[in-house]
């Protein structure tokens, strides 16, 4: 037989689970649905990164083809696919890099400036975006699009690439016939160096450009 006291807080059980239970419910609900989707997402992410692996290593066996001439057109068409799929993506973006490595070897330098300057414009990170970058810059300058070149270097650069790419800006200003600012790229590279790693082609190039002041 239940008491009076019983009853009493029987009710008031009643009367908070009808005030609090389908609101905890429904907490207990979405934290339910947030622990599986994040799951899900997981997994989603797994089998996107497992997908764009998979395709990014037929493109590289195709880009690095032993004989040395790669096919083009499948390097392309793997590419493509990558940026369809997986657009954005370190693999993607790697992927456009051998694009453009393939497509200089044929001589196509206009689609080799296409993928890299979709690297440029959404790098996935600051080395992607430097490479591509400075790359983009000695295809511009093959394309005798040197002034063009040039202003892809202007800004500063972080100082883990400040002297290959002030070392490219020398390069590009000995083109142009201005020597006396490539001597000062050339020096601001060298600068960026240490001592050992500061001679031999680099200093060359300034050996070159002193005995021309002469």
């Amino acid at each position: 037989m239940v008491s009076r006291n019983d009853e009493e807080e029987l009710a008031v059980i009643k009367e908070w689970w009808q005030q609090n239970g389908k609101p905890l419910m429904a907490g207990c609900a979405l934290a339910l649905i947030a622990v599986l989707g994040w799951q899900g997402w997981q997994k989603y992410q797994a089998n996107q990164s497992q997908g764009a692996s998979m395709i990014y290593q037929q493109l590289l066996e195709t880009a690095l083809d032993p004989s040395g001439k790669p096919d083009a057109g499948k390097v392309a068409e793997l590419a493509g696919k990558l940026n369809s799929e997986y657009g954005g993506t370190y693999y993607a973006q790697y992927g456009n890099l051998f694009v453009a490595k393939v497509a200089v070897e044929a001589g196509e330098l206009n689609d080799a400036a296409n993928a890299l300057q979709g690297i440029v414009d959404k790098p996935a990170d600051e080395t992607l975006e430097e490479l591509a970058r400075q790359r983009l810059a000695r295809v511009l300058a093959a394309q005798d699009k040197t002034e063009e070149a040039l202003k892809l270097l202007d800004g500063d650069a972080d100082k883990a690439y400040l002297a290959s790419r002030e070392e490219l800006k020398g390069d590009l200003l000995v083109k142009l016939g201005r020597t006396d600012d490539a001597h000062a790229a050339y020096e601001k590279a060298k600068s960026a160096l240490s001592e050992d790693a500061a001679v031999g082609g680099l200093q060359i190039k300034l050996d070159d450009l002193a005995k021309g002041d002469a």
